[in-house]
């Protein structure tokens, strides 16, 4: 099963921050189990809605360069609500540092204006290829698809006939 928790990207300023959307339904599977007759969204789930909106933000300031991005490390992790069926997250990512393949990001996520979660993040960014020649398509396979998916998730703002 794939975690798609980024449903829609609502504003990014590449190379500075991004603003995105997931809106939880009953329809997720693991609502049935956490927890019964209450369902919530898990807290792992919510810092993975926080590592998948940092790692748009970094696919695109790099214009896709990297086929492969991990959580390195989580800090300053709080949680502070719930998220219900019915209910929007609104994550948002600011870039703090870049320092070679890892990037630190400060982290929130929001439900009515009200802070659910927050985190500062650590994310690595590499290319399979770069352990495994052998992986270079891989890497490739992954880039293309992840360029579709953004397509589907945002549209940047329309450009000027100057390119402004």
């Amino acid at each position: 099963m794939r975690f798609l928790l980024v449903d829609k990207i609502i504003a990014l300023e590449p190379g500075k921050s991004i603003t995105a959307v997931k809106n939880l339904t009953l329809a997720e599977e693991y609502l049935a189990d956490h927890f019964p007759g209450f369902p919530v969204m898990p807290g792992v789930m919510m810092v993975e809605a926080l590592v998948q909106t940092s790692a748009w933000l970094m696919r695109v300031t790099d214009d896709f360069q990297y086929s492969t991005i991990l959580l390195k490390q989580a800090r300053a992790l709080k949680f502070n609500n719930f998220v219900k069926p019915g209910h929007a997250l609104l994550v948002s990512a600011t870039l703090q540092k870049t320092n070679g393949a890892e990037c630190v990001l400060k982290c929130t996520g929001t439900v009515d204006g009200d802070s659910a979660v927050s985190a500062r993040l650590t994310l690595e960014r590499f290319n399979l290829r770069d352990k495994n020649p052998k992986l270079s398509a891989t890497d490739e396979n992954l880039v293309t698809k992840m360029r579709s998916l953004c397509s589907q998730i945002w549209s940047p703002p329309n450009e000027g006939p100057n390119g402004d």
